[in-house]
């Protein structure tokens, strides 16, 4: 249950962060054109499989003890 729940928040705060680094009123964002713009990709990205794979393994662990 734990696992779900932690996956569940680590999908949370990647889509809250990515939400965060979308263009704003024709702005880019900062980090656009530097060179920590592949970093940033890079850790959204890997914040996303964390999550599913966390969220999915705990389902599989709820359904798989009952």
């Amino acid at each position: 249950m734990l696992l779900l729940i932690i996956g569940v928040v680590v999908l949370a705060v990647t889509i809250v962060t990515f939400l965060a680094l979308l263009p704003r009123d024709g702005r880019r964002h900062r980090f656009v054109d530097t060179e920590l713009e592949p970093y940033i990709s890079v850790a959204i990205c890997a914040g996303i499989a964390l999550g599913f794979s966390m969220a999915l393994s705990g389902i599989i662990n709820l359904f798989g003890s009952a």
